[in-house]
């Protein structure tokens, strides 16, 4: 029998999410209905809404979710009824890189995360008789309940509080992976963060775990800014205020080993790559609008400097979704610190506070 699941629904471009009873059919074979206890709002959620991508509305977006076990189909071997899980992005499973080991760079990611309908192009969601696009991210955890592939669903610790965990599966890992997965920041190495929202600061938190002595923030607000210091920043710069780049030479006159830019500007790209010592590395996480250029000095280039362009901090979520909790329940990764609380109705309030830059890491609860 369908399940009835109380959704925020996008019911048309750049339209504000409304919350309504939609009808989700029962999973098939290798699927999973999850019932989400908590999902948090990520920055693409915000995009999406005014169309970024040509997904058709309406839709339900989500894409950081975090809950229990309710359903398995007849051949889900990972998972079993009752298990604590986060929700991942998706895969095919079968593409050269995905049997690699890199599912994040998924041959088919975009069919597979960002289209709205399966690969058969039908919906699990339906409202009233009608289609409604779904699967974000493999799962459209806006929802009390989901439906995700076996593949992107990732078991986790049942002691830890589910409503922190959903953050793991996009932007937390996304940053700290950039760190530890991507660049492969060394203890004693430098690098500079650009920006300190939850993928910047989650990147500071894994500079920490990684040994990196000099760990610079760069951002706009100074209330970000002390947070990055709390977290483990060694120095943070007000681009609003100071001249950026006079003072990151200031702080590492060579220049640094490692560089990250997650705000998704171009003139922040550019920073982040002059910033760099030669042979250093710029980590690019921050997503922008199709089509957005940079220019950037290419005789910087010529001396070994290297632009990186990460998803999902090249993460393998059932590998490093585990030793992020671990790290957290040592200590050693405080990301709720990030996290501000808000309930499910409070979705449209959840994302003014993003975009006003009053909450770092919203998460909705149910």
């Amino acid at each position: 029998m369908p399940l009835t699941t109380r959704s925020a629904i996008v019911p048309e471009k750049d339209a504000p999410f409304e919350i309504r009873d939609l009808e989700l059919r029962d999973p098939r074979p290798n699927e999973v209905i999850v019932e989400v206890s908590a999902v948090g709002v990520c920055h693409t959620d915000i995009i999406m809404q005014q169309q970024f991508f040509p997904v058709s509305f309406p839709a339900v977006f989500g894409h950081e979710g975090a809950g229990v076990v309710r359903q398995i189909g007849s051949s889900v071997t990972k998972v079993n009824v009752g298990d604590h899980v986060v929700l991942g992005f998706a895969s095919c499973g079968s593409c050269r890189n995905c049997l690699r080991g890199l599912p994040s760079y998924c041959l088919h990611y975009y069919d597979w995360n960002f289209k709205g309908r399966l690969q058969d192009q039908t919906t699990a969601l339906t409202d009233d008789g009608n289609d409604v696009a779904a699967h974000f991210f493999g799962q459209s955890s806006f929802s009390h309940y989901a439906l995700c592939g076996e593949r992107n669903v990732v078991p986790v610790d049942p002691e830890v509080d589910l409503a922190i965990l959903g953050p793991l599966g996009c932007g937390i890992q996304t940053g700290a992976g950039a760190v530890l997965n991507s660049l492969k920041v060394e203890a004693g190495s430098s690098i500079a963060i650009f920006g300190a929202g939850g993928v910047g600061l989650s990147a500071v938190m894994a500079a920490v775990v990684a040994g990196a002595t000099t760990i610079v923030a760069v951002d706009v607000d100074n209330g970000r800014l002390d947070l990055a210091k709390e977290l483990g920043a060694t120095h943070a710069i007000n681009a609003g205020s100071a001249d950026v780049m006079a003072e990151l030479a200031r702080i590492v006159p060579e220049g640094f080993m490692y560089s990250i830019e997650s705000t998704g500007r171009p003139d922040v790209l550019v920073q982040a790559v002059d910033a760099l010592m030669v042979t250093g590395v710029c980590g690019t996480i921050g997503a922008s609008p199709m089509g957005t250029t940079a220019s950037i000095n290419m005789n910087n280039l010529i001396f070994g400097r290297t632009i990186r362009g990460i998803c999902e901090g090249d993460s393998v979520p059932e590998i490093f979704i585990p030793q992020l909790i671990e790290l957290y329940k040592q200590g050693r990764f405080p990301f709720d610190k990030l996290i501000s609380r808000y309930a499910f109705d409070d979705i449209n309030l959840a994302c003014d506070d993003a975009k006003a830059l009053k909450a770092i890491k919203p998460v909705l609860v149910f």
